[in-house]
Parts: C-alpha cells; structure tokens; sequence
C-alpha cells in the first residue's frame, strides 16, 4: 500500500492561484470542447501556469471520464477524462481535482487541459 503524503505549499514550492484576464476555448477537431472567461490560472513553483476551466464552460458530453487516476501531494487525488473524437492523441486530455487539498480549493471541479493533446490555440 502506497502512503500518499499531503505538503503544504509554502516559500519552498510556492502556488498561486488568480483569474485568468482572457477567454479560453479548447477544441478537437475544430470542435468547441470547452469555452470560459472565468477560467483560473494556476502558477506552481518553477512550471509553467496550467488554465483550470470552471464546469459549466466544458461540453461534457464531448467528453469520457477515463480509468486514470494520478495523485499530487500539493492538490490531492487528480481524475482524467478523454477526448474521443481526438482519438489516440486525446487519451487522458483533461485533468480535474475533484476534492482538492484546501490550499488550492478554488481549482475544485475545475478540468485543465494538456495543450498537445487538443487543438493548438487559435
């Protein structure tokens, strides 16, 4: 059995969380996937930020929740969904925390999306 440790974000591996100033739209195959001007950008440590898109922007009938799972120990759990009608290039697309640490509580429900595994921003 697998012990997952929790670590709380701090000077060491800072994480900051702030509305994203622009509109974001994530498609497949031309398709619109998911739409937002609420979406939220999460800047951790050295990476680069990651855009967490708020549920009612995302078209979750486009979407297939996945077996994959992942676990972080600054958010917690993270789940996976794909994209089918990306195919093989949009297995595991979108990620979710779904009960995540408190420390980044507002990405809750919230998917980001891997950009090389949808179309490139237009």
């Amino acid at each position: 059995m697998t012990i997952k440790t929790a670590k709380i974000p701090g000077s060491d591996h800072p994480i900051t969380i702030e509305s994203h100033s622009e509109r974001v739209t994530v498609k497949v195959g031309g398709r619109v996937i998911a739409d937002s001007a609420d979406a939220l950008a999460l800047t951790e440590a050295n990476y680069r930020p990651v855009l967490y898109i708020p549920p009612k922007d995302i078209d979750f009938a486009l979407l297939e929740r996945s077996t994959h799972t992942t676990y972080c120990p600054y958010k917690g759990d993270c789940s996976y969904y794909s994209i089918p009608s990306g195919g093989i290039r949009s297995v595991n697309a979108a990620w979710v925390y779904e009960a995540p640490f408190e420390a980044v509580a507002e990405i809750k429900d919230h998917l980001a999306f891997y950009p090389d595994r949808v179309d490139p921003a237009s």
